[in-house]
């Protein structure tokens, strides 16, 4: 974050109190942070601790005579490489959804053209109210990225999805953002080859709750499932992301819906399914989850503890199994006999395409990159070694392939590489 310029909203939720915090956190990485107080963020902490903390003035008034004199909101917005509103409460959501610009943050924040991105904190109950969850999704499809919210203990006494990101998760999440924005050499344009598409993409882990503080989850950050998302976007489709609980931003022009069970992913591809020509089934969902969840948690009073676990809904199986269903590619991640559980796999689901690669040793899973074969009925190929975007990139032009050639016949042309990473190599294969 060297040289990057952060202005820091931050609004009236009780998480208010980690923004010393997270204004520490910033400036560590190299960054100059101004922050912006709304009236509300005034009455959990005060304009002397973020200044002491920012080594910069805060500001809080839309209508400082002085300030305003030389027209400030506007030189703020210009400074800014990024707006960052952490916390975000469901007010500044709802007026941000709605182009209001009734204080200094708003404004700022209509006059900028810097990037946006903001980090919810709010009771579990407003966060999944229609109104705010409907904000969401229109300031997604506006450009905003949102980080989180996490899933704790709550203020309130609560618990569940609305807690704001930990200070550091932010620092490291922004740290990305400012990465792509500063990025060299900039991938090579992805051809327009799914414009009029919509497709879906499942991404990330599931968690299956087992009481209220523990449950049953995977290793998977949803870093190759977002680098698809943002490929697809690339390539001029409409995109629905749904994605499980992860510490990522989404995409810009993604429509990104949260879930954190097997049964809600589910329901919610189902729930969405209809008109939609591509699923990419990336997410790790859960195979198993536990017959029931206990209501209180459970105490460690006995030497050992047994779990009766029930089958979880295959949503990659019941998409693929659709009448007139899309064109449907899944995700294998093994740890031995990779081709062989992967056919198994493309077979078993009746799938398209499947991607398998190799997981475990540091290999797959929550690393930024990987390597993976492809599938069908009459062919493979092989991707080497890539970072994720890249590979992400190379593989949404061969599904576009595929797709243009009528459902995974094996008779698509075959794409040429994006150039970024090695070439990959293709092969026709008898089944």
């Amino acid at each position: 974050m060297q040289k990057q310029n952060i202005l820091l909203g931050v609004t009236g939720s009780i998480a208010a109190y980690k923004a010393p915090e997270l204004v520490r956190r910033l400036r560590d990485r190299g960054a100059s942070v101004q922050v912006v107080m709304t009236e509300a963020a005034s009455r959990f902490i005060t304009a002397t601790s973020l200044q002491a903390v920012s080594a910069n003035p805060v500001r809080n008034d839309l209508w400082d005579e002085d300030a305003e004199a030389a027209m400030s909101h506007i030189e703020l917005a210009r400074w800014a490489n990024l707006v960052l509103i952490a916390p975000a409460s469901a007010e500044i959501m709802s007026r941000l959804a709605a182009g209001a610009a009734s204080d200094l943050l708003t404004t700022v924040c209509l006059a900028t053209e810097a990037p946006v991105v903001i980090a919810p904190a709010m009771n579990r109950l407003m966060w999944a109210h229609p109104a705010v969850q409907a904000n969401r999704e229109t300031l997604i499809s506006r450009g905003v990225r949102i980080l989180g919210p996490g899933s704790g203990g709550q203020a309130c006494g609560e618990f569940g999805e609305g807690r704001m990101l930990e200070p550091h998760e932010i620092a490291d999440a922004i740290a990305n953002v400012e990465a792509t924005r500063t990025e060299e050499a900039a991938p090579p344009e992805l051809p327009q080859l799914l414009r009029g598409t919509t497709v879906m993409v499942t991404a990330g882990p599931t968690r299956e709750a087992i009481d209220p503080v523990r449950f049953i989850s995977n290793h998977s950050s949803g870093k190759m499932g977002y680098a698809l998302a943002q490929a697809v976007a690339e390539a001029g489709a409409r995109v629905i992301l749904i994605s499980g609980p992860v510490n990522l931003p989404p995409p810009g022009n993604v429509e990104c819906i949260n879930i954190e069970t097997a049964e809600q992913m589910f329901a919610e591809t189902h729930k969405r399914i209809d008109g939609v020509d591509i699923f990419i089934g990336a997410a790790a969902v859960s195979d198993y989850r536990p017959a029931s969840a206990r209501e209180q948690k459970i105490k460690k009073n006995n030497a050992e503890l047994r779990l009766d676990l029930v089958k979880a809904p295959d949503t990659l199986a019941s998409v693929a199994k659709l009448d007139n269903g899309p064109f449907t590619v899944g995700f294998a991640a093994e740890t031995e006999r990779l081709r062989e559980h992967a056919l198994a796999k493309l077979r078993g689901k009746g799938l398209d395409l499947v991607v398998a690669n190799q997981v475990g040793g540091g290999r797959g899973f929550d690393v930024d990159e990987n390597a993976v074969e492809v599938y069908w009925k009459t062919g493979e190929r092989s991707f080497p070694t890539m970072k994720k975007a890249d590979l992400a990139r190379e593989l949404v032009s061969l599904i576009a392939g595929h797709y243009e050639s009528g459902r995974g016949t094996g008779t698509a042309t075959e794409l040429p590489s994006l150039g970024r990473g090695k070439a990959a190599k293709g092969k026709g294969v008898k089944n």
